[in-house]
């Protein structure tokens, strides 16, 4: 196999770090000389439910193509991105030239890249200082604007809204495919999936959804009979709601909607996201609520169970009460935020020789 040449490898070896749904890693990387490649992205909303118009991939996209910006620093290399038009939405491609630039410092959120990871268990309500709050809006830059949701009763009515949007997760079959597929089970690390000890559950409630997601028609009869869904909700959802810092939303000056808008979203939320880590915050992104909320807005059915959609437009309602004026067509990015351990099981990465290819 041709060796990739450095500092493309180094930058590429840092850069794969970046965030996706599902550690699905929707890019690949083809290498045209010591200063030149192409980021070859694609979406998964063929068969991911979660991937609405491949809009989560793209703000994906946009943390990866930020990242590779900040690891280029290292080398005293400014990363410049050009996309290419005629690709289609699915498959966006980008080229990157890197320039060499001895006026450039590194990042000084190069350190965090690797150390950035998902916190899905219940962290300190202890809460976020000006300063924290400060240099996390500082982190997303003049187009968008940090929202926060602190104190008790709203940390309690976006718990319950997580809560309750689980419900919707874990009974639709539509859902189900794509949590069969992406667990990796009795894993603490996975390359190319996400580690059950990551999620959140303990050790007996693991022991059961394994035996009981083997098969769609464990589920629905767990979910009909027994209630198979609260335990899951209360561990993975209401729990971790309740105890956090705050809850937040990143809001766009205006309503994201072409690919560019996303990966834009995307870069920013990076930067966010790195500049946590650096404060010794934890994070974990409440995405699905957002993405429930555009198939209501725009008509789009999106699973066969009966009531999905009635329970989703109530979820709609609720969330745009919490936002008060701002609309949740608006909103790029939620998640939640605060101090606490480190997350011991992860995501890992595919290699940089399985992304990569040389031209």
């Amino acid at each position: 196999m041709t060796p990739i040449p450095q500092p493309i490898a180094d930058i590429l070896g840092l850069a794969r770090w970046a965030p996706s749904g599902d550690n699905t890693q929707p890019w690949r990387f083809e290498v045209i000389d010591d200063l030149h490649f192409i980021v070859h992205a694609f979406d998964t909303r063929d068969h991911c439910v979660y991937d609405l118009d491949g809009h989560p991939s793209q703000i994906a996209l946009g943390a990866l193509l930020e990242t590779l910006a900040i690891a280029a620093t290292a080398h005293g290399l400014r990363a410049a991105f050009s996309r290419r038009s005629d690709a289609p939405d699915t498959h966006p491609e980008y080229r990157v030239e890197l320039t060499p630039d001895k006026q450039l410092s590194t990042d000084p959120l190069l350190p965090y890249v690797k150390q950035r990871s998902v916190q899905r268990r219940p962290m300190r309500i202890t809460p976020l200082t000006p300063s924290q709050k400060q240099a996390l809006q500082d982190a997303v830059g003049e187009a968008y604007s940090v929202r926060w949701f602190e104190g008790g009763t709203r940390r309690w009515r976006l718990a319950k809204l997580m809560f309750d949007n689980a419900k919707i997760r874990l009974t639709m079959p539509e859902a189900y495919a794509v949590h069969r597929d992406i667990i990796a089970w009795q894993a603490r690390f996975s390359e190319d999936r996400v580690p059950d000890q990551a999620l959140g559950l303990d050790a007996m409630t693991l022991k059961l959804m394994r035996w009981v997601m083997a098969s769609w028609q464990r589920v629905k009869f767990f979910n009909t009979w027994l209630a198979g869904h609260l335990t899951p909700r209360i561990e993975m959802d209401l729990l971790p709601g309740l105890f956090c810092a705050a809850h937040f939303a990143i809001q766009a000056r205006k309503a994201p909607a072409t690919v560019d808008d996303y990966v834009a979203a995307g870069r920013a939320v990076q930067r966010f996201w790195l500049t946590a880590a650096s404060l010794g915050l934890q994070l974990q992104p409440e995405m699905t609520p957002l993405i429930f909320s555009r198939y209501v807005r725009e008509g789009i059915e999106f699973s066969r169970m009966p009531d999905a959609t009635e329970r989703a437009a109530r979820l709609d309602k609720r969330l745009a009460g919490m936002l008060h004026d701002v609309p949740v067509s608006e909103v790029a990015f939620l998640g939640r935020i605060g101090s606490g351990n480190v997350a011991t099981s992860r995501s890992l990465r595919l290699t940089v020789e399985r992304l990569t290819r040389i031209a």
